[in-house]
């Protein structure tokens, strides 16, 4: 297991990083929402203001996250702000065409959050379809398109949504957004790795600015440089997300306060994450109770769609236990089900257990960022795994599954992400054991553009699946999942593109699977 020491021979903890916090800037330990009495409401703009679009998110039966952010020159540190607050019209309406308003007001975007914005519009009516827009002096922000979620006793027929996750901005375009807005959804989760952290690199399909982010001005900048892609903005304006992050919002494979890289001062990497994670934040529809405080930001929530599905949005990064055998893919031997591993926390894992017992929902939704599914690589006879994905905690993930099948939750599904390719996995307590019962189904969605042009037919796929009995598809293409949920049947379309390099590539359904409520498992559509 890897370790971080203290170079002085002291053992760093928490405390100690809250000692030296005095010397860090003010901006990252007081975030205010409210605003100042010298706010403007006609600045000053060096260009149009809303160039990072608009975005909704984390819906309830009656209310919803209006979001944007004021940056008329994005890549600069402030966004081409001056440091004074502003004042920023709003209004929703229950029309396309802005004329049915049913609530408006003001709010203040503030130097100290980026001059972000985010509305906790509320009183609306369940299940329902809503615009919106912002206003700052003469200037208008895109229209953007929402919803509230259905009355929690109600009983819907149908629910369409999809999910995605890894969108590498030098590696590809963003052309499955394209398809996703045609789509005609009621939600998105996004399941992290919104941004990469590297610096620029020349010779691929864009490049970031600037080097390797570490500080807030450069977290904010690498987000408004994602934002400004037209295909992600159509997207955002088209539904409300509900969103997560993994390890790439703040560094590769980081877990909880531990750098991928050893050499570092653990203060400064808490101090990088405190950036990482206010930068997120000021650029998510997230609402004030996910307002970070320091290194830390409660982001695991739930929300139900009525009673046909309950959704556990969980963070399975800020939380988690070092990775063990050094993150090498490795059998799953001591290290791996050491009982002190863990991916979620004894207190986020006590919050979902909660939940599950207490859930209505006929489908009961884990929407996460790392494969649940037990799958191993055979290199040179011996059979090796992910240490940063659940068979490195597998003992937590072992009682996780015996839990969902003693308690007899209803029809668990799990939603997955950061693989950068497409999987089906029928979920067992042991997956390695496939004489016992499937419990749950797994769906892995791939990258939307991380890593690049990918592949249809993977090497060796029929090897994989036999030495894995628990996978029921895979392939290495880039897109995303669709999912048509009812109480009877639950679908998934894998959406792939068959290029991301260049503009136009085509975007088709290469598999479908369904599970029926109440018979755990996947079959092809």
């Amino acid at each position: 297991m890897r370790h971080v020491h203290d170079p002085t021979g002291i053992t760093f903890s928490r405390r100690h990083f809250l000692a030296a916090a005095t010397a860090w800037p003010v901006a990252a330990w007081f975030l205010p929402m409210g605003g100042s009495a010298t706010a403007q409401s006609r600045p000053r703009l060096a260009d149009y203001p809303f160039t990072l679009g608009v975005a909704s998110g984390d819906p309830t039966s009656t209310g919803v996250v209006l979001w944007t952010r004021l940056a008329p020159r994005p890549l600069e540190p402030a966004g081409g702000m001056d440091p004074t607050a502003v004042a920023v019209r709003w209004e929703l309406a229950e029309d396309d065409a802005l004329k049915k308003i049913v609530a408006h007001g003001t709010a203040l975007a503030t130097p100290q959050l980026g001059h972000s914005v985010h509305v906790e519009a509320d009183g609306l009516k369940p299940d329902r379809w809503y615009w919106f827009r912002f206003r700052v002096g003469e200037a208008d922000s895109p229209i953007g398109r929402t919803r509230t979620l259905p009355e929690p006793a109600a009983q819907p027929e149908r629910l369409r949504f999809a999910f995605a996750s890894c969108q590498h901005y030098e590696q590809g375009l963003y052309t499955a957004y394209g398809q996703m807005a045609r789509d005609d959804l009621d939600l998105v989760f996004h399941l992290g790795d919104y941004i990469y952290e590297d610096e620029g690199r020349d010779g691929r399909v864009r490049k970031h600015a600037g080097k390797e982010i570490e500080s807030l001005d450069d977290y904010r900048i690498r987000y408004a440089q994602y934002k400004s892609d037209p295909l992600l903005q159509g997207m955002h304006a088209a539904c409300p997300w509900f969103v997560t992050w993994d390890d790439h919002e703040v560094d590769n494979n980081y877990a909880n306060d531990i750098s991928e890289k050893l050499d570092v001062d653990p203060v400064a990497f808490l101090e990088r994450r405190a950036n990482a994670y206010q930068a997120y934040y000021e650029n998510m529809p997230l609402r004030r109770r996910s307002l970070p405080r320091g290194p830390d930001m409660r982001l695991y929530r739930k929300a139900a769609f009525g009673r046909l599905a309950e959704f556990f949005v969980l963070d399975t990064r800020q939380h988690r236990t070092d990775q063990p055998n050094d993150d090498r893919p490795s059998p799953i031997n001591a290290a791996a089900l050491d009982p002190s591993n863990s991916l979620l926390g004894p207190v986020q894992r006590g919050w979902l257990q909660a939940g599950l017992i207490a859930s209505h929902g006929t489908w009961n939704v884990l929407a996460q960022q790392v494969m649940m599914g037990m799958v191993g690589f055979l290199r040179n006879g011996e059979l090796l795994y992910s240490m940063d994905q659940w068979p490195g905690y597998v003992h937590e993930r072992l009682a996780l599954v015996r839990f969902l099948a003693e308690r007899r939750v209803p029809n668990p599904v799990v939603l997955t992400g950061d693989i950068h390719s497409n999987w089906v996995n029928d979920l067992r307590v042991d997956d390695r054991k496939p004489e016992l019962p499937v419990v749950a189904t797994e769906f892995v969605g791939t990258s939307i553009s991380s890593g690049g042009n990918g592949v249809r037919t993977p090497k060796n796929l029929e090897q994989l699946m036999a030495i894995n009995p628990c996978i029921r598809f895979h392939n290495q293409e880039r897109g995303y999942v669709r999912c048509i949920v009812t109480p009877r049947l639950w679908q998934s379309d894998y959406v792939v593109a068959e290029y991301v390099t260049k503009p136009g590539g085509p975007v088709v359904t290469r598999a479908s699977f369904v599970v029926e409520a109440g018979r755990p498992g996947a079959h092809p559509a």
